[in-house]
Protein backbone atom coordinates (compact mmCIF):
# COMPACT_ATOMS: atom_id res chain seq x y z
CA UNK A 1 0.00 0.00 0.00
CA UNK A 2 3.01 2.53 1.01
CA UNK A 3 4.20 2.16 -2.37
CA UNK A 4 1.34 2.35 -4.14
CA UNK A 5 1.02 6.03 -2.42
CA UNK A 6 4.33 6.71 -3.56
CA UNK A 7 3.51 6.45 -7.05
CA UNK A 8 3.34 9.66 -9.18
CA UNK A 9 1.23 8.73 -12.14
CA UNK A 10 -1.63 8.06 -9.80
CA UNK A 11 -1.52 10.52 -7.39
CA UNK A 12 -1.46 12.61 -10.37
CA UNK A 13 -4.78 10.83 -11.60
CA UNK A 14 -6.35 11.26 -8.28
CA UNK A 15 -5.45 14.91 -8.13
CA UNK A 16 -6.73 15.36 -11.69
CA UNK A 17 -10.33 13.68 -10.92
CA UNK A 18 -10.88 16.25 -7.93
CA UNK A 19 -9.35 19.43 -9.76
CA UNK A 20 -11.95 18.41 -12.98
CA UNK A 21 -14.96 17.96 -9.78
CA UNK A 22 -14.02 21.52 -8.99
CA UNK A 23 -13.56 23.04 -12.76
CA UNK A 24 -16.89 20.97 -13.67
CA UNK A 25 -19.02 23.08 -11.12
CA UNK A 26 -17.48 26.26 -12.24
CA UNK A 27 -18.77 26.31 -15.90
CA UNK A 28 -21.65 23.70 -16.13
CA UNK A 29 -24.35 25.90 -14.98
CA UNK A 30 -23.79 28.59 -16.63
CA UNK A 31 -25.36 27.22 -19.59
CA UNK A 32 -28.33 26.20 -17.56
CA UNK A 33 -29.20 29.41 -15.61
CA UNK A 34 -31.84 30.36 -17.78
CA UNK A 35 -33.48 27.18 -17.12
CA UNK A 36 -32.98 27.12 -13.64
CA UNK A 37 -34.49 31.04 -13.36
CA UNK A 38 -37.61 29.29 -14.63
CA UNK A 39 -37.79 25.88 -12.88
CA UNK A 40 -37.08 27.71 -9.29
CA UNK A 41 -39.44 30.79 -10.46
CA UNK A 42 -36.46 33.60 -9.87
CA UNK A 43 -35.52 36.30 -11.56
CA UNK A 44 -32.34 36.88 -13.84
CA UNK A 45 -30.25 38.93 -11.51
CA UNK A 46 -31.04 36.48 -8.62
CA UNK A 47 -30.07 33.07 -10.38
CA UNK A 48 -26.60 34.91 -11.57
CA UNK A 49 -25.69 34.36 -7.89
CA UNK A 50 -25.72 30.81 -8.21
CA UNK A 51 -22.43 31.28 -10.61
CA UNK A 52 -21.11 34.43 -8.87
CA UNK A 53 -21.89 33.38 -5.40
CA UNK A 54 -19.84 30.10 -6.33
CA UNK A 55 -16.34 32.15 -7.79
CA UNK A 56 -16.30 34.84 -4.68
CA UNK A 57 -16.37 32.13 -2.27
CA UNK A 58 -13.50 30.68 -4.26
CA UNK A 59 -11.62 33.52 -4.19
CA UNK A 60 -11.92 34.53 -0.79
CA UNK A 61 -10.95 30.56 0.52
CA UNK A 62 -8.28 29.44 -1.84
CA UNK A 63 -5.24 31.36 -0.42
CA UNK A 64 -6.54 30.84 2.70
CA UNK A 65 -6.70 26.67 2.41
CA UNK A 66 -3.94 27.03 0.41
CA UNK A 67 -2.10 28.38 3.77
CA UNK A 68 -3.23 25.54 5.76
CA UNK A 69 -1.67 23.36 3.76
CA UNK A 70 1.38 24.74 3.93
CA UNK A 71 1.33 24.57 7.78
CA UNK A 72 -0.60 21.52 8.73
CA UNK A 73 -0.50 19.14 5.38
CA UNK A 74 -1.58 19.32 1.97
CA UNK A 75 -3.22 15.83 1.48
CA UNK A 76 -4.86 16.39 5.41
CA UNK A 77 -6.29 19.55 3.71
CA UNK A 78 -7.06 18.39 0.92
CA UNK A 79 -9.58 15.75 2.34
CA UNK A 80 -11.13 18.31 4.06
CA UNK A 81 -11.54 20.30 1.10
CA UNK A 82 -13.15 17.61 -0.70
CA UNK A 83 -15.19 16.55 1.86
CA UNK A 84 -16.89 20.36 2.39
CA UNK A 85 -16.86 20.31 -1.55
CA UNK A 86 -19.14 16.97 -1.70
CA UNK A 87 -21.15 18.61 1.48
CA UNK A 88 -22.13 22.07 -0.76
CA UNK A 89 -22.59 19.81 -4.30
CA UNK A 90 -24.94 17.61 -2.53
CA UNK A 91 -26.97 20.90 -0.85
CA UNK A 92 -27.12 22.06 -4.60
CA UNK A 93 -28.31 19.07 -6.01
CA UNK A 94 -31.18 18.45 -3.97
CA UNK A 95 -32.01 22.26 -3.49
CA UNK A 96 -35.99 23.42 -5.23
CA UNK A 97 -35.74 26.43 -4.21
CA UNK A 98 -32.89 29.33 -5.28
CA UNK A 99 -31.71 30.24 -1.85
CA UNK A 100 -30.96 27.23 -0.95
CA UNK A 101 -29.19 26.68 -3.86
CA UNK A 102 -26.87 29.73 -3.71
CA UNK A 103 -25.93 28.15 0.15
CA UNK A 104 -24.58 25.10 -1.37
CA UNK A 105 -23.08 27.30 -4.07
CA UNK A 106 -21.32 29.56 -1.55
CA UNK A 107 -20.35 26.05 0.55
CA UNK A 108 -18.55 24.31 -3.39
CA UNK A 109 -16.51 27.46 -3.61
CA UNK A 110 -14.29 25.85 -0.97
CA UNK A 111 -13.08 23.56 -3.61
CA UNK A 112 -10.99 26.21 -5.23
CA UNK A 113 -8.08 25.19 -2.34
CA UNK A 114 -7.70 21.81 -4.48
CA UNK A 115 -5.35 23.70 -6.82
CA UNK A 116 -2.76 25.54 -4.75
CA UNK A 117 -3.00 21.81 -2.37
CA UNK A 118 -2.07 20.06 -6.07
CA UNK A 119 0.34 21.67 -7.11
CA UNK A 120 2.16 21.62 -3.63
CA UNK A 121 1.73 17.61 -3.71
CA UNK A 122 3.36 17.80 -6.70
CA UNK A 123 6.10 19.75 -5.92
CA UNK A 124 6.71 17.95 -2.92
CA UNK A 125 6.60 14.13 -3.77
CA UNK A 126 7.31 13.99 -7.48
CA UNK A 127 10.83 13.77 -8.98
CA UNK A 128 11.77 16.61 -10.47
CA UNK A 129 11.91 15.64 -14.21
CA UNK A 130 8.24 15.07 -13.49
CA UNK A 131 7.38 18.49 -11.50
CA UNK A 132 6.54 20.79 -14.44
CA UNK A 133 4.76 17.83 -16.46
CA UNK A 134 2.37 17.77 -13.39
CA UNK A 135 1.80 21.06 -12.62
CA UNK A 136 0.98 21.65 -16.52
CA UNK A 137 -1.33 19.04 -16.48
CA UNK A 138 -3.13 20.20 -13.38
CA UNK A 139 -3.37 23.95 -15.02
CA UNK A 140 -4.41 22.42 -17.86
CA UNK A 141 -7.72 20.34 -15.89
CA UNK A 142 -8.82 23.80 -14.64
CA UNK A 143 -9.72 24.92 -18.70
CA UNK A 144 -10.42 21.38 -19.66
CA UNK A 145 -13.08 21.25 -16.97
CA UNK A 146 -14.14 24.52 -17.87
CA UNK A 147 -14.74 23.94 -21.67
CA UNK A 148 -16.07 20.51 -20.61
CA UNK A 149 -18.38 22.19 -18.29
CA UNK A 150 -20.07 23.88 -21.29
CA UNK A 151 -20.26 20.74 -23.50
CA UNK A 152 -21.91 19.03 -21.13
CA UNK A 153 -24.47 20.92 -20.00
CA UNK A 154 -26.50 20.88 -23.13
CA UNK A 155 -27.46 17.11 -23.35
CA UNK A 156 -27.78 16.98 -19.52
CA UNK A 157 -30.23 19.53 -19.28
CA UNK A 158 -32.19 18.29 -22.07
CA UNK A 159 -32.42 14.76 -21.06
CA UNK A 160 -32.40 15.27 -17.16
CA UNK A 161 -32.91 18.46 -15.06
CA UNK A 162 -31.21 20.82 -13.55
CA UNK A 163 -30.32 18.43 -10.62
CA UNK A 164 -28.16 16.50 -12.47
CA UNK A 165 -26.10 19.22 -12.99
CA UNK A 166 -24.89 18.55 -9.55
CA UNK A 167 -25.31 15.12 -9.07
CA UNK A 168 -22.95 14.24 -12.07
CA UNK A 169 -20.21 15.77 -10.11
CA UNK A 170 -20.72 14.52 -6.59
CA UNK A 171 -20.22 11.19 -8.40
CA UNK A 172 -16.53 12.65 -8.99
CA UNK A 173 -15.87 14.37 -6.11
CA UNK A 174 -16.43 11.95 -3.58
CA UNK A 175 -14.56 9.36 -5.77
CA UNK A 176 -11.48 11.84 -5.37
CA UNK A 177 -12.19 12.09 -1.95
CA UNK A 178 -11.82 8.21 -1.52
CA UNK A 179 -8.86 7.60 -4.03
CA UNK A 180 -6.98 10.76 -1.91
CA UNK A 181 -7.28 8.88 1.54
CA UNK A 182 -5.57 6.08 -0.03
CA UNK A 183 -3.21 7.12 -2.95
CA UNK A 184 -2.38 10.58 -2.08
CA UNK A 185 0.71 11.21 -0.05
CA UNK A 186 1.16 13.68 2.92
CA UNK A 187 3.70 16.15 1.51
CA UNK A 188 7.11 16.19 4.34
CA UNK A 189 7.18 19.60 3.32
CA UNK A 190 5.30 22.01 6.22
CA UNK A 191 5.45 25.73 7.26
CA UNK A 192 5.70 26.78 10.88
CA UNK A 193 3.43 29.21 11.86
CA UNK A 194 -0.20 29.74 12.37
CA UNK A 195 -2.86 31.50 9.87
CA UNK A 196 -3.45 34.89 10.44
CA UNK A 197 -6.81 35.48 11.03
CA UNK A 198 -6.80 39.40 10.76
CA UNK A 199 -5.05 38.72 7.46
CA UNK A 200 -7.55 36.17 6.21
CA UNK A 201 -10.12 38.46 7.05
CA UNK A 202 -8.66 41.56 5.41
CA UNK A 203 -8.08 39.88 2.46
CA UNK A 204 -11.50 37.97 2.06
CA UNK A 205 -13.37 41.54 2.49
CA UNK A 206 -11.24 42.83 0.23
CA UNK A 207 -11.77 40.53 -2.40
CA UNK A 208 -15.70 39.97 -1.62
CA UNK A 209 -16.20 43.67 -2.02
CA UNK A 210 -14.61 44.12 -5.07
CA UNK A 211 -16.00 41.00 -6.84
CA UNK A 212 -19.59 42.23 -5.52
CA UNK A 213 -18.93 45.70 -7.13
CA UNK A 214 -18.16 43.97 -10.30
CA UNK A 215 -20.77 41.31 -10.40
CA UNK A 216 -23.52 43.82 -10.05
CA UNK A 217 -22.41 46.14 -12.45
CA UNK A 218 -25.74 44.91 -14.89
CA UNK A 219 -28.01 45.94 -12.34
CA UNK A 220 -25.73 49.27 -11.45
CA UNK A 221 -24.17 50.93 -13.80
CA UNK A 222 -20.24 50.64 -13.88
CA UNK A 223 -20.80 54.94 -12.99
CA UNK A 224 -23.02 53.73 -10.06
CA UNK A 225 -22.05 54.97 -6.62
CA UNK A 226 -22.24 51.80 -5.30
CA UNK A 227 -20.15 49.86 -7.37
CA UNK A 228 -17.16 52.88 -7.33
CA UNK A 229 -17.75 52.78 -3.40
CA UNK A 230 -17.31 48.84 -3.21
CA UNK A 231 -14.05 49.01 -5.28
CA UNK A 232 -12.69 51.30 -3.78
CA UNK A 233 -13.76 49.79 -0.09
CA UNK A 234 -12.64 47.05 -1.89
CA UNK A 235 -8.95 48.24 -2.67
CA UNK A 236 -8.66 50.20 0.93
CA UNK A 237 -9.07 46.78 2.40
CA UNK A 238 -6.44 44.90 0.16
CA UNK A 239 -3.95 48.00 1.04
CA UNK A 240 -4.62 47.29 4.59
CA UNK A 241 -3.74 43.94 3.92
CA UNK A 242 -0.78 43.70 2.72
CA UNK A 243 0.39 46.52 5.08
CA UNK A 244 -0.98 44.09 8.10
CA UNK A 245 1.49 41.26 6.54
CA UNK A 246 4.18 43.02 6.04
CA UNK A 247 4.22 44.33 10.19
CA UNK A 248 3.09 40.36 11.01
CA UNK A 249 4.99 38.38 13.03
CA UNK A 250 3.32 35.15 10.75
CA UNK A 251 1.85 36.93 7.48
CA UNK A 252 -1.11 35.09 5.49
CA UNK A 253 1.24 35.77 3.08
CA UNK A 254 4.78 36.41 2.66
CA UNK A 255 5.06 40.08 1.02
CA UNK A 256 9.01 39.69 0.57
CA UNK A 257 8.01 36.44 -1.95
CA UNK A 258 5.15 38.12 -3.59
CA UNK A 259 6.73 41.40 -4.24
CA UNK A 260 9.40 39.32 -6.01
CA UNK A 261 9.37 40.17 -9.71
CA UNK A 262 9.10 36.59 -11.04
CA UNK A 263 5.83 35.96 -8.89
CA UNK A 264 4.20 39.34 -9.25
CA UNK A 265 4.15 39.55 -12.64
CA UNK A 266 3.29 36.33 -13.32
CA UNK A 267 0.19 36.99 -11.45
CA UNK A 268 0.01 40.21 -13.64
CA UNK A 269 -0.26 37.90 -16.52
CA UNK A 270 -2.62 35.62 -14.88
CA UNK A 271 -5.07 38.68 -14.11
CA UNK A 272 -5.10 39.80 -17.37
CA UNK A 273 -5.56 36.25 -19.00
CA UNK A 274 -8.56 35.28 -16.67
CA UNK A 275 -9.94 38.44 -18.09
CA UNK A 276 -9.57 36.57 -21.47
CA UNK A 277 -10.08 32.76 -20.95
CA UNK A 278 -13.90 34.15 -18.26
CA UNK A 279 -14.95 36.23 -21.00
CA UNK A 280 -14.72 33.33 -23.82
CA UNK A 281 -16.63 31.30 -21.52
CA UNK A 282 -19.84 34.04 -22.12
CA UNK A 283 -18.86 35.72 -25.40
CA UNK A 284 -18.66 32.61 -27.49
CA UNK A 285 -21.97 30.57 -26.36
CA UNK A 286 -24.04 33.44 -26.78
CA UNK A 287 -22.57 34.47 -29.77
CA UNK A 288 -23.16 31.28 -31.56
CA UNK A 289 -26.89 31.04 -29.81
CA UNK A 290 -27.53 34.22 -31.67
CA UNK A 291 -30.68 34.26 -33.68
CA UNK A 292 -30.07 33.48 -37.74
CA UNK A 293 -32.74 36.33 -37.98
CA UNK A 294 -29.61 38.77 -37.74
CA UNK A 295 -27.08 39.37 -39.65
CA UNK A 296 -24.82 37.18 -37.28
CA UNK A 297 -24.77 34.28 -34.97
CA UNK A 298 -25.94 30.63 -35.97
CA UNK A 299 -28.78 30.32 -33.68
CA UNK A 300 -27.33 27.08 -31.99
CA UNK A 301 -28.89 25.17 -29.05
CA UNK A 302 -27.40 25.16 -25.52
CA UNK A 303 -26.42 21.54 -26.73
CA UNK A 304 -24.74 22.74 -30.15
CA UNK A 305 -23.09 26.31 -28.49
CA UNK A 306 -21.22 23.84 -26.03
CA UNK A 307 -19.85 21.80 -29.21
CA UNK A 308 -18.54 25.26 -30.46
CA UNK A 309 -15.80 24.46 -26.87
CA UNK A 310 -14.88 21.27 -28.45
CA UNK A 311 -11.86 22.71 -30.10
CA UNK A 312 -10.89 24.32 -27.17
CA UNK A 313 -11.04 21.73 -24.32
CA UNK A 314 -9.73 19.32 -26.86
CA UNK A 315 -6.66 21.90 -27.38
CA UNK A 316 -6.22 22.14 -23.35
CA UNK A 317 -6.18 18.07 -22.78
CA UNK A 318 -3.28 17.49 -25.82
CA UNK A 319 -0.89 20.85 -24.45
CA UNK A 320 -1.13 20.20 -20.47
CA UNK A 321 1.26 17.10 -20.66
CA UNK A 322 3.27 18.68 -23.23
CA UNK A 323 4.06 21.34 -20.29
CA UNK A 324 7.15 19.44 -18.96
CA UNK A 325 8.94 18.78 -21.96
CA UNK A 326 8.75 22.23 -23.27
CA UNK A 327 9.62 23.75 -19.51
CA UNK A 328 12.78 21.08 -19.82
CA UNK A 329 13.69 22.74 -23.08
CA UNK A 330 12.46 26.27 -23.08
CA UNK A 331 12.00 27.30 -19.66
CA UNK A 332 8.46 28.35 -18.45
CA UNK A 333 8.87 32.08 -19.39
CA UNK A 334 9.01 31.27 -23.53
CA UNK A 335 5.79 28.77 -23.67
CA UNK A 336 3.94 31.69 -21.27
CA UNK A 337 4.59 34.44 -24.09
CA UNK A 338 3.71 31.92 -26.99
CA UNK A 339 0.65 31.21 -24.97
CA UNK A 340 -0.37 34.68 -24.30
CA UNK A 341 0.16 35.46 -28.15
CA UNK A 342 -2.19 32.24 -29.31
CA UNK A 343 -5.18 33.44 -26.83
CA UNK A 344 -4.96 36.95 -28.01
CA UNK A 345 -4.53 35.92 -32.12
CA UNK A 346 -7.57 34.10 -31.30
CA UNK A 347 -9.94 36.76 -30.55
CA UNK A 348 -8.04 39.26 -32.93
CA UNK A 349 -9.16 36.67 -35.73
CA UNK A 350 -12.91 36.72 -34.54
CA UNK A 351 -13.26 40.23 -34.40
CA UNK A 352 -12.50 39.78 -37.92
CA UNK A 353 -14.04 36.80 -39.03
CA UNK A 354 -17.09 35.08 -37.87
CA UNK A 355 -19.48 34.65 -40.39
CA UNK A 356 -19.05 30.77 -40.18
CA UNK A 357 -18.68 28.24 -38.20
CA UNK A 358 -15.31 26.66 -39.14
CA UNK A 359 -14.31 30.55 -37.97
CA UNK A 360 -15.10 29.73 -34.63
CA UNK A 361 -14.42 26.17 -34.19
CA UNK A 362 -10.86 27.36 -35.21
CA UNK A 363 -10.49 30.23 -33.07
CA UNK A 364 -11.77 27.87 -30.43
CA UNK A 365 -8.79 25.78 -31.11
CA UNK A 366 -6.39 28.64 -30.78
CA UNK A 367 -7.48 29.45 -27.85
CA UNK A 368 -7.31 25.97 -26.47
CA UNK A 369 -3.58 25.94 -27.24
CA UNK A 370 -2.71 29.40 -25.90
CA UNK A 371 -4.54 28.65 -22.02
CA UNK A 372 -3.01 25.34 -22.24
CA UNK A 373 0.17 26.54 -22.60
CA UNK A 374 -0.09 29.66 -20.38
CA UNK A 375 -1.87 28.27 -17.50
CA UNK A 376 1.10 25.71 -16.74
CA UNK A 377 3.32 27.60 -17.84
CA UNK A 378 2.28 30.35 -15.24
CA UNK A 379 2.11 27.75 -12.19
CA UNK A 380 5.26 26.50 -13.44
CA UNK A 381 6.58 30.11 -12.98
CA UNK A 382 5.44 30.47 -9.39
CA UNK A 383 6.75 26.97 -8.13
CA UNK A 384 10.14 27.83 -9.50
CA UNK A 385 10.20 31.13 -7.50
CA UNK A 386 8.86 30.80 -4.34
CA UNK A 387 10.26 28.67 -1.43
CA UNK A 388 8.41 24.58 -1.27
CA UNK A 389 6.47 26.08 2.19
CA UNK A 390 4.68 28.67 0.76
CA UNK A 391 3.87 26.83 -2.74
CA UNK A 392 0.12 26.87 -1.71
CA UNK A 393 -0.60 30.00 -0.29
CA UNK A 394 1.62 31.67 -3.86
CA UNK A 395 -0.26 29.19 -5.83
CA UNK A 396 -3.56 29.99 -4.08
CA UNK A 397 -2.77 34.25 -5.25
CA UNK A 398 -2.19 33.61 -8.53
CA UNK A 399 -5.14 31.48 -9.10
CA UNK A 400 -7.78 34.26 -7.67
CA UNK A 401 -5.63 36.82 -9.20
CA UNK A 402 -6.73 35.11 -12.23
CA UNK A 403 -10.67 34.33 -11.07
CA UNK A 404 -10.79 38.31 -10.25
CA UNK A 405 -9.57 38.72 -13.63
CA UNK A 406 -12.12 36.77 -15.26
CA UNK A 407 -14.89 38.63 -13.48
CA UNK A 408 -13.26 42.06 -14.34
CA UNK A 409 -13.62 40.90 -18.16
CA UNK A 410 -16.79 39.05 -18.06
CA UNK A 411 -18.35 41.82 -16.63
CA UNK A 412 -16.90 44.02 -19.03
CA UNK A 413 -17.73 41.85 -21.90
CA UNK A 414 -21.26 41.32 -20.59
CA UNK A 415 -21.59 45.19 -20.56
CA UNK A 416 -20.67 45.66 -24.20
CA UNK A 417 -22.43 42.97 -25.08
CA UNK A 418 -25.83 43.81 -23.47
CA UNK A 419 -25.51 47.70 -24.87
CA UNK A 420 -29.03 49.37 -25.07
CA UNK A 421 -30.87 46.34 -25.59
CA UNK A 422 -30.21 43.01 -28.07
CA UNK A 423 -26.72 42.12 -28.84
CA UNK A 424 -25.35 43.53 -32.43
CA UNK A 425 -22.92 42.36 -34.79
CA UNK A 426 -20.74 45.64 -34.10
CA UNK A 427 -21.04 45.05 -29.78
CA UNK A 428 -19.61 41.61 -29.98
CA UNK A 429 -17.26 42.44 -32.52
CA UNK A 430 -15.82 45.30 -29.82
CA UNK A 431 -15.66 42.72 -27.07
CA UNK A 432 -13.75 40.55 -29.36
CA UNK A 433 -11.45 43.20 -29.81
CA UNK A 434 -11.38 44.19 -26.12
CA UNK A 435 -10.77 40.97 -25.26
CA UNK A 436 -8.05 40.63 -27.60
CA UNK A 437 -5.89 43.67 -26.42
CA UNK A 438 -6.37 42.33 -23.17
CA UNK A 439 -4.38 39.37 -23.99
CA UNK A 440 -1.99 41.47 -26.11
CA UNK A 441 -1.28 43.33 -22.69
CA UNK A 442 -0.68 40.01 -21.18
CA UNK A 443 2.08 39.21 -24.02
CA UNK A 444 3.99 42.79 -22.81
CA UNK A 445 3.01 41.64 -18.78
CA UNK A 446 5.02 38.38 -20.18
CA UNK A 447 7.79 40.05 -21.48
CA UNK A 448 8.45 41.91 -18.19
CA UNK A 449 9.14 38.26 -15.88
CA UNK A 450 12.63 38.04 -15.26
CA UNK A 451 14.84 35.66 -17.76
CA UNK A 452 16.54 32.92 -16.10
CA UNK A 453 20.36 34.19 -15.79
CA UNK A 454 21.37 30.90 -17.22
CA UNK A 455 20.61 27.33 -18.19
CA UNK A 456 22.33 26.54 -14.66
CA UNK A 457 19.69 28.80 -13.03
CA UNK A 458 16.83 26.63 -13.87
CA UNK A 459 18.51 23.46 -11.60
CA UNK A 460 18.74 25.48 -8.71
CA UNK A 461 16.42 24.22 -5.53
CA UNK A 462 12.88 26.11 -6.31
CA UNK A 463 12.77 29.17 -4.19
CA UNK A 464 16.30 30.36 -4.56
CA UNK A 465 15.13 32.29 -7.37
CA UNK A 466 13.39 34.80 -4.94
CA UNK A 467 16.59 36.60 -3.69
CA UNK A 468 18.13 36.82 -7.14
CA UNK A 469 15.33 38.24 -9.13
CA UNK A 470 13.98 40.64 -6.53
CA UNK A 471 12.29 44.01 -7.08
Amino acid sequence: MESQRQHPGITLAVLSIGGLSFALLQSLVAPALPDIQHTLHTSESTVAWILTAYLRSASVATPIIGRLGDIHGKEKSLLVVLAILAVGTLISALATSIGTMIIGRVIQGVGGGIFPLAFGIIRDEFPARRVAGGIGLMSAILGVGGGLGIVLAGPIISSLNYHWLFWVPLVTVVLSAVLTYFFVPESPIKAPGRINWRSAALLSGGLAALLLAVSETSTWGWGSPKTIGLILIGLVTLIAWVGNDLRARHPLVDMTVMRSRPVWTTDLVAFLLGAGMYSSFIVLPQFVETSTGTAFGFGASVTGAGLFMVPLTIAMIVIGPLAGPLQGRFGSRLPLIVGCGFAAAAFAMLAVAHSRPLEVYFAAALLGIGIGLAFAAMANLIVEAVPADQTGVATGVNTITRTVGGAFGGQIVATIIAGGGSPTESAFVLAFSVIAGSLVLSIFAALAIPRPRSRGNQAMAPGELVGAESG
